[in-house]
């Protein structure tokens, strides 16, 4: 559905639902279901905000016209900028494109480092499974999966969705748990890992966040 045919009320992001967090999982570093659920809603006004203003202007919303990697790329820089914010134990790796990206605070010089295996990676994606990397690691690995409409969606006459947190799952996994593409040495494909089953199945267990039941739209902060 193009920009023209949605309103403000229709691009707004669906709101999380409230029951939805798991009390019961381990996460660590200090960090909470509560910090999480924080910097989740942080994303969601942030889109809100941004949505309403271009729907307004008669633009696309913002999931629209972004290829559909760029977008996975903000909502998860956005969250490990705004995980900080709410747990204290930990910080933004201040290293360029360092690994993994939140790091316990104190630990590395100046906050940064290029690579270590204390922290947590953070990823976004639509994709309920699967999810790649470039290298093999040991790491506390967290993703937060996704829904919304793409630029695709316009020429498979998919009516417009709006974003929804589908959900949040997190573990330790290790080398052993991901699958290494690799390439040939003739190829310029991006070097890939992916996880698989096992490490799937850690982190399902350690579930965060569901999106059961039907979740309210977010309110407007705005009168």
């Amino acid at each position: 559905m193009p920009a023209a045919k949605l309103s403000k009320k229709t691009a707004v992001p669906i709101g999380l639902n409230q029951q939805g967090f798991n009390r019961e999982c381990q996460l660590p570093y200090g960090l909470g279901t509560l910090d999480v659920k924080k910097a989740m809603q942080d994303f969601l006004a942030f889109l809100h905000l941004i949505n309403r203003s271009l729907v307004s202007k008669g633009m696309d919303p913002l999931e629209l016209f972004l290829m559909p990697a760029n977008f996975s790329s903000i909502v998860s820089e956005f969250l490990a900028a705004a995980i900080p914010k709410h747990c204290p134990g930990l910080i933004k790796n201040r290293f360029h494109n360092g690994h993994p990206d939140l790091i316990p605070i104190g630990v590395y010089a100046n906050g940064a480092c290029l690579h270590a295996d204390r922290g947590i990676e953070i990823k976004a994606s639509r994709r309920p499974s699967g999810w790649q990397g470039h290298n093999p690691e040991n790491v506390w690995l967290m993703v937060f999966v996704f829904d919304s409409s793409a630029p695709r969606d316009a020429t498979r006459g998919l009516a417009f969705r709006p974003f929804q947190f589908v959900k949040v799952i997190g573990a330790k996994i290790t080398k052993s748990d991901w699958n290494f593409s690799g390439r040939l040495a003739t190829s310029r494909r991006t070097i890939t890992a992916s996880v698989m089953r096992t490490g799937f199945e850690k982190m399902e267990a350690n579930w965060i966040y569901r999106a059961r039941g039907k979740p309210q739209p977010v309110q407007s902060t705005k009168k």
